[in-house]
């Protein structure tokens, strides 16, 4: 079975099951290597909380945020790459509708679309042509076994729905925000600081790491944005063993 099929039904049996527990005493997730490509095999995921910062932290084999997909072109087809830490946060902690679905923090790559239109991430003046540039998401998982090779896509909005969505969501008819958070590349590892009201609140807050390829329905149409190829999960199962620390 490959990565991505596994992690297809690693994803759904988690999700239905309210999301593995992750046990008392974990904190970060020391992952084993050798499963991806060294940009995107894991060594170690974590997300500590102090203050009012939660901080994403995710270490690589090789050189963290060095390869970027290809452009396809058009945004129909267009390649999405990306570092996420899945949790078993609410999704209405960050401005969603409750209980949605699998909230992650993503960081994230796609030369062929901008989707962070209020910040202009490379400095050129233009908000609208950052898409390459790696860049900070919330996004809302859901199971999509058929429609998606890994098993998940970010929730579709459905025409003519109102949700509930945060004030950075950057208009596009998915469970997506676009906060602006800018992440940091050291060497092997990728980190953001997230501002999070009360943070320390979340410790023990179970989560994951995963690194994966998504694309954009080339008919640009629900469900819209897939999981298509997992390069690597720190847990290997999916089971959200790290906790916040």
């Amino acid at each position: 079975m490959t990565c991505s099929a596994r992690f297809a039904a690693l994803a759904v049996a988690a999700l239905w099951s309210g999301l593995a527990a992750a046990p008392a005493n974990a904190h970060g997730i020391e992952a084993e290597t050798g499963n991806a490509d060294p940009a995107f095999d894991i060594v170690r995921a974590e997300v500590t909380a102090e203050d009012d910062w939660l901080t994403f932290r995710m270490s690589v084999a090789g050189t963290a945020g060095a390869r970027r997909p290809e452009p396809a072109g058009d945004l129909g087809g267009a390649p999405v790459y990306s570092y996420v830490w899945p949790t078993k946060l609410d999704t209405a902690r960050v401005g969603f509708g409750q209980d949605l679905g699998i909230l992650a923090f993503a960081v994230t790559s796609h030369p062929d679309f901008d989707d962070t239109p209020l910040f202009d991430e490379n400095g050129d003046g233009d908000p609208d042509n950052d898409g390459r540039a790696w860049h900070s998401h919330w996004v809302v998982l859901v199971p999509a076994e058929e429609a998606c090779g890994g098993g998940l896509k970010v929730k579709d909005i459905p025409d003519g729905a109102e949700p509930e969505l945060p004030a950075t969501w950057p208009g596009l008819p998915i469970y997506i925000d676009s906060p602006g958070y800018d992440p940091s590349f050291s060497d092997d590892t990728v980190t953001v600081r997230v501002p999070f009201q009360a943070a320390p609140q979340l410790k023990g807050v179970a989560f994951d790491g995963v690194t994966s390829g998504l694309r954009v329905n080339e008919q640009v149409h629900a469900p819209l944005l897939c999981v298509e190829d997992v390069f690597d999960v720190a847990s290997g199962d999916l089971s959200l063993p790290g906790t916040v620390d």
